[in-house]
């Protein structure tokens, strides 16, 4: 990838909405360029989909966590499985040190996230949990 892929990825994070004419326009490249690298990034797999960003005051009035969690090795798939099914977990990952996952959980209410965390927990080859709620957010790069 080039600067002007790079470029391109990051205007559209900020607005996937921008038509191919205002991105050849803030990148300074025709809107046929625009069209070709957004084709082959696709193909390549480094754009997916498009979507929406939430709105700083509407994100602001979800409740989001951090749930660490420590499991016996062959409980792994069952573990993603139930995960998965859950709505309100939005991303899962393997991760290093102590704890084996981090599911990051964004819910409506209190009662919905306690609900969830108490389902994650009961699931047979989960030893243990730590939860982190997320009190604010000072930026996100991810949107």
């Amino acid at each position: 990838m080039d600067r002007i892929d790079k470029d391109l990825l990051m205007e559209l994070r900020q607005n996937a909405r921008l038509s191919l004419s205002s991105l050849a326009r803030i990148l300074g490249v025709s809107r046929s360029t625009i069209q070709d690298r957004l084709s082959k990034l696709e193909k390549r797999g480094v754009i997916s989909g498009y979507t929406v960003k939430l709105g700083q005051d509407y994100a602001a009035r979800e409740i989001r966590a951090q749930v660490m969690l420590k499991i016996v090795p062959k409980a792994q798939d069952e573990v993603v499985a139930f995960c998965r099914a859950q709505p309100s977990v939005t991303t899962l990952q393997t991760i290093s040190g102590e704890f084996d996952l981090v599911a990051v959980l964004q819910t409506e209410t209190t009662a919905e996230l306690d609900a969830t965390i108490d389902a994650i927990a009961l699931l047979k080859g989960v030893e243990r949990t730590q939860t982190s709620v997320v009190l604010s957010t000072k930026f996100d790069r991810a949107g």
